[in-house]
């Protein structure tokens, strides 16, 4: 007797107990809840209709846009056209921000076009690197928080300072892996795990230099709660395909954190005990 109308496979009950434990693992930021760790950028696709198409393959819920280099009156075709406000959390940043004072005023008029009042904070302090400027990044954080944003600010891999951003209320902490658009991966492991064992107030985000899936699920195993990711999509050759590997790696880097990975060892160890052999 046929039980049901469709063939039973295995690999349906390994999937679905994989998509229970994602929806029991949110990443939390500011008590607002996000079913995907990995939060996407939407510059640099060769189209709109690209970047619609891997924003859907990514599976993120969480995007990033542009504030200086969005068209926000509408008054031609926009890339908010292509984002629904509905199935995509926007986090305005402050991208081509050289100094707080513009970082500042990139973040209210996002709120006032009503983007947001979350921005993701960035100030720059060298055009060669793309490098952060810390203490920039620190006045502008105490600011908007004293306006009532929500801060999340891209930073260095100094603990120092990712406590003096906490301090000041930021709602994360999100330091570089690798310089901006480099795809070079994550190239401060040992900073980033230091950051992981001392940050427990905030979110770990590991914010740029994820060139593919293996450093983004590099970037999970050491601990990070989440990757933001633009270039390393965007520059693909395929886009879309890259965006859906870049979500199975930081899904894979997340099991393997709560995993634990087993002990290094310098010699080998026989995988089958040999206690009970027959001799």
């Amino acid at each position: 007797m046929r039980l049901c109308s469709f063939p039973f496979r295995p690999s349906d009950v390994i999937r679905d107990r994989f998509t229970i434990k994602v929806m029991n693992d949110p990443l939390i930021i500011a008590g607002r809840s996000f079913r995907s760790r990995l939060i996407v950028g939407t510059g640099k696709y060769k189209s709109f209709q690209e970047t619609a198409r891997a924003l859907e393959a990514s599976g993120a819920d969480m995007v990033t846009v542009a504030v200086r280099r969005v068209n926000l009156d509408r008054s031609k075709e926009s890339l908010l056209d292509y984002l629904d406000p509905k199935k995509y959390f926007l986090l305005p940043n402050t991208a081509g921000c050289y100094t707080a004072d513009e970082a500042v005023r990139a973040a209210r008029l996002g709120r006032e076009v009503g983007l947001s009042d979350w921005v993701k904070l960035e100030v720059i302090g060298d055009q060669a690197t793309l490098y952060p400027d810390v203490q920039a990044t620190l006045e502008a954080t105490r600011t908007l928080v004293s306006e009532g944003f929500t801060v999340l600010p891209y930073t260095s891999d100094d603990i120092v300072f990712a406590r003096r951003l906490i301090d000041a209320g930021a709602a994360a902490v999100m330091p570089l892996g690798a310089p901006i658009g480099s795809g070079m991966g994550i190239q401060n492991q040992a900073h980033i795990r230091i950051l992981r064992e001392m940050i427990s107030a905030v979110p770990l985000i590991v914010d740029a230099g994820v060139g593919t899936a293996s450093d983004a699920a590099i970037a999970m195993e050491l601990g990070a709660d989440a990757v933001l990711m633009n270039t390393g999509i965007a520059a693909a050759q395929d886009p879309v395909l890259m965006a859906e590997a870049m979500k199975h790696g930081v899904m894979a880097g997340r099991q393997a954190y709560l995993s634990g990975r087993m002990p290094k060892k310098l010699y080998a160890t026989a995988s089958s005990p040999l206690e009970g052999v027959v001799r």
